[in-house]
């Protein structure tokens, strides 16, 4: 009795740590927004995706900090498309996010984010270093406290490319390491 005892308690033992496995899965693409991916020891989500209208008074603040020159009004041809991310640290040491995001259509178009300033605009993608558990934007910041609570990439996208869904998100980091996300239109 002893034996089936202790031969049950140990295949109940070894089911248990067979269904803790999932944890340490690598996920490289998400089919929706709010799905993370890994890249490179981290873990990005988009939180929202959303065309900017620079005639409303919240997306007029979203659009702030734009290279000099570039004009709020994106033209007939093209939207302004906001992407908000949020990025955590799930590694033992400190990662610095990448820099590298693409959006691409299904007719293989890209379009790469716009370089905003930092000081104008509260709610900038600025890849910071970020320790152990540590999550971006910063706690406490507008873009973590704000009603989206992501910081913000910004894109010009040719109005045809809405036709040509889904939009993809690619995020790659060090080494080449790449997830993508099917993006929310």
């Amino acid at each position: 009795m002893r034996r089936l005892t202790l031969i049950l308690s140990l295949l109940a033992a070894v089911a248990a740590i067979a269904g803790c496995g999932d944890k340490l899965s690598v996920v490289k693409f998400a089919d929706t927004e709010g799905t993370s991916v890994d890249v490179a020891g981290l873990t990005y989500q988009v939180q929202i995706s959303r065309y900017l209208n620079p005639n409303d008074p919240e997306d007029k603040f979203y659009l702030r900090g734009m290279p000099q020159g570039t004009d709020l009004d994106p033209g007939k041809d093209s939207v302004w498309f906001g992407i908000f991310m949020r990025v955590k640290n799930q590694s033992g040491g400190t990662l610095t996010p990448t820099t590298q995001f693409t959006i691409t259509d299904t007719e293989k178009n890209k379009f790469q984010p716009l370089p905003l300033n930092e000081q104008e605009n509260p709610f900038v993608y600025v890849p910071v270093a970020i320790p152990h558990a540590g999550v971006l934007p910063e706690p406490e910041s507008p873009a973590a406290t704000g009603p989206i609570q992501g910081s913000m990439l910004l894109f010009r996208i040719k109005a045809d490319s809405l036709q040509n869904r889904p939009l993809v998100l690619h995020i790659v980091g060090a080494g080449g390491d790449e997830a993508t996300v099917d993006l929310d239109l």
